[in-house]
């Protein structure tokens, strides 16, 4: 007769962990498992803001601002100063000075540098948001093509001057270092 100890192995390793399971203390984490938990009521609806640059019909241009009965008067004088840049980029003049602000908070480029940047985009659109290459379907400012690539700073960037302008600067900086680069290029090869 073969005896087998496997039986009792099993069982006295499963008597083992529930024994040791058993004296283990239950907090883990700060939560105390034999605790009760009283959650709070729920929370009001939160205060929504709307962006008036962004057409109503769509679900673009909410802003959350919590549940909180006050909001921090600095995240509120940011979201004026976004909804005056994209008012402002909406022309021409004010896509340039736009540009102009986030060259010279981010890139620090020269004025000659801006010049080309100027020359380069008055090329591609005429500083228009709204142009759009219907042979190549590039679009926006800045002409990218396509249009999709300016999701990587918003997926705005149909109706936001400001998205396809800071797209256009990264773009210019990473693939050509700086804009009268990229306009030499375009100036060669018809395109940047």
């Amino acid at each position: 007769m073969v005896h087998s100890f496997r039986k009792p192995f099993v069982v006295m390793t499963a008597a083992l962990a529930i024994t040791i399971l058993a004296s283990v203390n239950t907090t883990f984490a700060e939560v105390d498992f034999g605790q009760t938990v009283t959650l709070p009521d729920a929370p009001s609806a939160p205060a929504v803001m709307v962006d008036p640059t962004v057409a109503l019909t769509q679900n673009f241009g909410l802003i959350d601002l919590g549940s909180a009965s006050s909001v921090d008067a600095g995240e509120m004088a940011l979201v004026s100063q976004a909804a005056r840049q994209v008012q402002q980029a909406k022309t021409p003049e004010g896509a340039k000075l736009v540009a102009k602000e986030i060259v010279a908070s981010t890139y620090k480029w020269s004025a000659r540098q801006m010049s080309c940047l100027n020359a380069l985009w008055n090329g591609e659109s005429h500083w228009n948001f709204k142009a759009h290459n219907y042979y190549s379907g590039a679009t926006g400012i800045a002409q990218a093509l396509p249009g999709n690539k300016m999701d990587v700073i918003a997926t705005d960037w149909r109706t936001n001057p400001v998205t396809q302008i800071k797209w256009g600067i990264r773009y210019i900086k990473i693939r050509y270092g700086s804009p009268c680069k990229a306009l030499a290029v375009t100036h060669w090869r018809g395109y940047y």
